[in-house]
C-alpha cells in the first residue's frame, strides 16, 4: 500500500482526509444515488469503517488521488457487502463530480478488481448499485463486469447486480 494506476494513486484514507472527503461526500450531485448527502459525522464514521476494514480484511475503499496534482478526488476499493443476503467482495467508487467522465472510475476499479483476485484470491467480484445509477453500472461493465440480477431493496428501492468471476477476468486480460 498505496496502489497505482498510470494516473492515480490509491491509499488508505485517513482523518486527514476529513477536509476534501466532506467536500465530496456532502455534494447531492455526487451523492445524488443515495438516500442523502452525507454530514460531517456520516463521514468521520464513513472514514472509521474503512480504517475498520483495512484492519479486519486489509483492504477498503481507498482514498483516490490523482499523480499529477496531488488532489483527492474521491474513493475506490473492496468491500465486503451484504448482497441480496450474502457477504460479498464488492468494488466501490465515489468521484468527485469535477472528475466525472475522465475515466478515473474504471481506471481505479480495473485495479481494485486486479487486487481482489491476484492478492485476495476472490473467485469472483461484485458492483452494486441503484437501478437508476447508469453512470455506476457502465463503469462495471467497462470493465467486464455484466448483469447478474436486480432485486428489490428498501434503501435503492431496486439493486443492480454485476460481477466478474476470476476465470472472466483472465481471459478479458489475455485477449
Amino acid at each position: 500500500m498505496p496502489f497505482e494506476t498510470p494516473r492515480l494513486i490509491l491509499r488508505e484514507l485517513t482523518e486527514d482526509d476529513f477536509g476534501s472527503w466532506y467536500g465530496i461526500l456532502s455534494d447531492p450531485e455526487t451523492m445524488r444515488f443515495y438516500p442523502a448527502p452525507f454530514d460531517e459525522d456520516k463521514v468521520r464514521r464513513w472514514i472509521r469503517w474503512n480504517q475498520d476494514n483495512y484492519a479486519r480484511y486489509g483492504f477498503g475503499l481507498w482514498a483516490v488521488i490523482l499523480k499529477e496534482t496531488g488532489e483527492f478526488i474521491g474513493d475506490c476499493g473492496i468491500t465486503m457487502q451484504s448482497i441480496h443476503g450474502q457477504q460479498l467482495p464488492e468494488v466501490g467508487y465515489h468521484i468527485h463530480r469535477d472528475y466525472r467522465r475522465r475515466g478515473y472510475a474504471s481506471e481505479a476499479a480495473a485495479l481494485c478488481i486486479r487486487l481482489a483476485f491476484d492478492r485476495w484470491r476472490f473467485p469472483a467480484v461484485y458492483s452494486y448499485m441503484k437501478h437508476t445509477n447508469e453512470p455506476s453500472f457502465r463503469t462495471a461493465m467497462r470493465n467486464g463486469m455484466r448483469f447478474i440480477e436486480e432485486y428489490d431493496d428498501p434503501v435503492n428501492t431496486k439493486t443492480r447486480v454485476y460481477a466478474i468471476t476470476r476465470e472472466e477476468w483472465e481471459h478479458r486480460c489475455k485477449a
